[in-house]
């Protein structure tokens, strides 16, 4: 993408908002699955909240958080649990409010990249505020993978295709690309 502000970037944007729409349902987690990479936000992020205590046992492998993401809590999975729909997801902060339904209109701060790592999204980029969605108009892997994680949590989900956007193009995202998101849900209304 382009500098922030400029006519594609906020084309992308706008129509990655407006198309965070439909997908297949379901949902049970089952297994953990191996560990991704969250890309960095624009050029600046905060990396002092990306590693667990000295005393977590096992190897962590933690992404870089964008500039202005709260901390993953000290006994966060380090691998990611996958649910018979395909999506794998992690909570990282479990928080300690309210937990969404589908029915839910929740407000969120987000960033969001495909697999090569091109983040195409972020409400962390710009000082954008965060964005409010009602998650039955959401893609299915939103819709699966949010009611994992209360007010206050934040969650990483790896999205298939079959559960975001499909075959269909979107600007900034190729056609049956998997999705990532690093999630921090902040209300649920």
């Amino acid at each position: 993408m382009q500098q922030i502000g400029s006519r594609p970037q906020l084309t992308s944007a706008l129509a990655v908002a407006a198309c965070l729409v439909l997908g297949p349902s379901g949902c049970a987690p089952e297994q953990p699955v191996a560990n991704t990479r969250i890309p960095e936000a624009a050029p600046s992020v905060d990396t002092a909240h990306t590693s667990r205590p000295a005393e977590a046992e096992g190897p962590v492998d933690f992404p870089a958080l964008p500039r202005g993401a709260g901390e993953i809590d000290s006994d966060a999975p380090s691998e990611f649990t996958l649910t018979k729909t395909g999506l794998k997801y992690r909570v990282l902060r479990q928080g300690t409010g309210k937990k969404p339904t589908v029915l839910n209109r929740v407000v969120a701060k987000y960033h969001g990249w495909t697999d090569d790592g091109k983040v195409f999204d972020s409400t962390y980029k710009g000082g954008k505020p965060p964005a409010t969605f009602k998650l039955n108009q959401v893609v299915e892997g939103w819709r699966e993978g949010i009611p994992y994680v209360a007010e206050g949590g934040m969650i990483e989900l790896v999205i298939p295709p079959g559960l975001g956007y499909g075959s269909q193009a979107i600007p900034g995202i190729p056609p049956n690309s998997t999705l990532h998101f690093l999630v921090e849900l902040e209300q649920v209304r």
